[in-house]
């Protein structure tokens, strides 16, 4: 088994509880209250932003020009994801510009930042694989009876799509090309799994 799979194997149960928890149940059978979804939108894309800038350190830090392009590459499907988050934010009435991180948010990104910064692209891939293949794993998981119709249609239709698993996919290469499952890489991941979980968490919480 590769590392990637070896990490998300290990971490099963928080993907499960992630699946599980009413906010992503809200997203998926349109019940959320749109109060949380918009503060969920503007966390989101503070979020996006630290993880934009992360993919670029790492790309600066490949040691190898086959990592540098995958990096880069990813960096730029989170700009997309980013205009995605505008139009949601349109939609909803929120304005990017004024959003302020909450503690969750602050948390996942200060960790992430710090890691890119003071940690090797493996370690790195390893922090910001979770984001990725769990958000692939919601995405299929809310679809698998097909694409419901209501508020969320488009965020679970952008997660589940043939576009999004690529990306999740590179990710795990880069984290397998780049990484050994030391007690540090087991740490890392299991942290940002732990992270994604308390951002639903809040997002659930923080707007009533």
């Amino acid at each position: 088994m590769s590392l990637s799979a070896t990490l998300w194997q290990a971490n099963q149960d928080l993907a499960t509880a992630c699946l599980q928890h009413p906010f992503v149940q809200g997203i998926g059978d349109g019940s959320l209250p749109k109060t949380k979804f918009a503060y969920y939108v503007g966390q989101d894309a503070f979020f996006l932003e630290a993880f934009a800038r992360a993919y670029s350190v790492a790309a600066a830090k490949a040691p190898d020009w086959t990592g540098f392009t995958v990096f880069y590459e990813l960096a730029g499907g989170v700009l997309q994801e980013l205009k995605l988050h505008q139009g949601y934010a349109t939609q909803w009435g929120v304005d990017l510009q004024t959003v302020k991180p909450g503690a969750a948010t602050r948390r996942y990104t200060d960790f992430l930042l710090a890691t890119v910064w003071s940690q090797d692209v493996g370690v790195t891939a390893a922090a910001m694989l979770p984001c990725m293949k769990l958000y692939a794993f919601l995405g299929q998981q809310l679809a698998i009876n097909g694409i419901p119709t209501h508020a969320y249609s488009d965020w679970i239709r952008t997660y589940s799509s043939d576009e999004f698993e690529p990306l999740a996919q590179q990710l795990a290469e880069l984290a397998d090309r780049y990484a050994i499952l030391t007690p540090l890489v087991q740490s890392t991941y299991r942290y940002a799994m732990q992270c994604e979980l308390d951002f639903f968490a809040a997002a659930f919480q923080g707007a009533k």
